[in-house]
């Protein structure tokens, strides 16, 4: 995420890191390279000069303090300009009282907007909502089946109607979400490959018949600043309420991110971080900002620890610790955990500074599945109790797995140096580290 700016950036700020206090020429040098990071991110031109202003005015005159160097003090303005640009908040999904209320998708075709209205029909069900997926785009090809097959694998109604228009299909689904008591109605529009008159005129003809509570803009965020003009033409026409960008997993520029909200003056409020119906997340400014920074992001780390374990799950485990039962089945356990939180390689990424570090290096994903296909080809009696396993057993394990005897020894390794560490833990540690509820990650990850 946003790996080419995240270097630049650092690039611009190497200078200022060995100063010791912040002058005119330090500061107007390390900042005539931020802003050339931002132009090359593709943000907006005049969003790059009011955000290169501000921080050149917040620095100057601005006295180093104790222990604080001016490199550290440059960043923290840094990061804090870029939270101010994105939306300094996160911001939620509106919600109607009376109900039902109405979520209107728009843009162009190709940028993700049949898929958005699953994921976001997704989210809202695990939040105990009742939506209703409309299928209004009725022209391109397979779009409305796409959205039957993604309600389908949520076992949650859509709506549609063959051969009719898409004002009459809103209408009709409107009243059947106040019959059968759908508390949210997301409905998918018509995208055109680039702007004209007639979808304009028919989005902004669906506003005028379902008044929407919100008006969500889908833009593909690898697009760059042709997002945020495609966004002010549909803003112009419809009054947006909030941005979704898309494909936010990618090699992205970062000028949507940056530039959108600063232009448009609306929120972004979800990204789309990958292809699975899991895989949406609200915007949060800081967060965003943080991992541009090479700062990390724990906080989403964490949320999405809490996500996949209760408390119920995480007392038991801490007890089988304590107790030194901890076991390769509890191992397997863990790591499925971990396959549900999403790729190993965003997840380090979220740590502070290893996004840096592993830039470059390759990360194995397929290694879950070689640690798996050992641990199954073990019995159930040797999960159990790993000091069965002898050579011969170990022999037999990696065949089983189509594995060698070396990984199979390698894994066997790190397991016992786990138990030992966990051993060693205080209770009050273990405590802590339940509370938090992060999965312990298995090693060997990289090719």
């Amino acid at each position: 995420m946003f790996e080419s700016l995240s270097d630049k950036l650092d690039f611009a700020l190497k200078a200022i890191r060995g100063q010791h206090k912040l002058t005119e020429d330090n500061v107007n040098e390390a900042l005539t390279e931020v802003r050339r990071a931002l132009l090359d991110a593709d943000v907006n031109f005049g969003v790059v000069k009011k955000f290169i202003d501000d921080v050149k005015e917040k620095s100057l005159g601005l006295e180093v303090k104790g222990n604080v160097l001016p490199g550290q003090l440059m960043i923290k303005l840094i990061h804090d300009e870029l939270v101010s640009l994105m939306g300094s908040s996160k911001s939620d999904l509106a919600v109607a009282s009376p109900a039902p209320t109405i979520v209107m998708v728009a843009g162009l075709q190709g940028s993700g907007k049949t898929t958005f209205c699953g994921k976001l029909a997704y989210s809202l069900k695990k939040k105990g909502r009742q939506p209703l997926l409309v299928a209004c785009d009725i022209y391109r090809p397979a779009a409305v089946d796409q959205l039957k097959m993604l309600g389908q694998s949520m076992s949650l109604p859509v709506f549609s109607k063959e051969g009719a228009k898409p004002a009459e299909i809103a209408a009709e689904a409107l009243a059947y979400a106040k019959k059968y008591g759908r508390d949210t109605v997301i409905v998918d529009t018509a995208g055109r490959l680039t702007i004209d008159e007639e979808m304009m005129q028919e989005v902004a003809d669906l506003r005028e018949l379902l008044k929407p509570h919100e008006i969500l803009f889908v833009c593909d965020a690898m697009t760059g600043q042709d997002a945020v003009n495609t966004a002010q033409a549909f803003h112009d026409r419809l009054e947006l309420s909030g941005v979704v960008l898309t494909k936010l997993d990618g090699d992205t520029r970062g000028g949507a991110a940056l530039s959108i909200r600063a232009v448009l003056g609306k929120p972004i409020k979800y990204v789309g971080i990958g292809e699975k119906i899991d895989q949406l997340e609200p915007f949060y400014p800081e967060r965003i900002a943080s991992r541009i920074l090479g700062m990390g992001d724990i906080v989403t780390l964490v949320e999405k620890a809490q996500a996949q374990i209760d408390e119920k799950e995480a007392e038991r485990l801490e007890e089988k610790l304590k107790k030194n039962e901890f076991s390769f089945e509890d191992f397997l356990d863990q790591m499925k955990l971990i396959k549900k939180m999403g790729s190993l390689r965003d997840l380090l990424g979220m740590l502070p500074g290893v996004d840096k570090a592993l830039r470059g290096v390759q990360i194995d994903d397929k290694a879950f599945g070689r640690v798996e296909a050992i641990i199954l080809s073990m019995t159930r009696e040797e999960r159990q109790n790993p000091r069965l396993l002898n050579g011969s057993r170990r022999k037999r394990i990696a065949s089983g797995s189509g594995t060698s005897i070396q990984d199979v020894n390698r894994l066997i390794k790190q397991f016992e140096d786990m138990q030992k560490m966990m051993r060693n833990m205080t209770k009050g540690k273990m405590a802590n580290m339940m509370g938090n509820r992060m999965p312990n990650l298995p090693t060997g990850m990289r090719r």
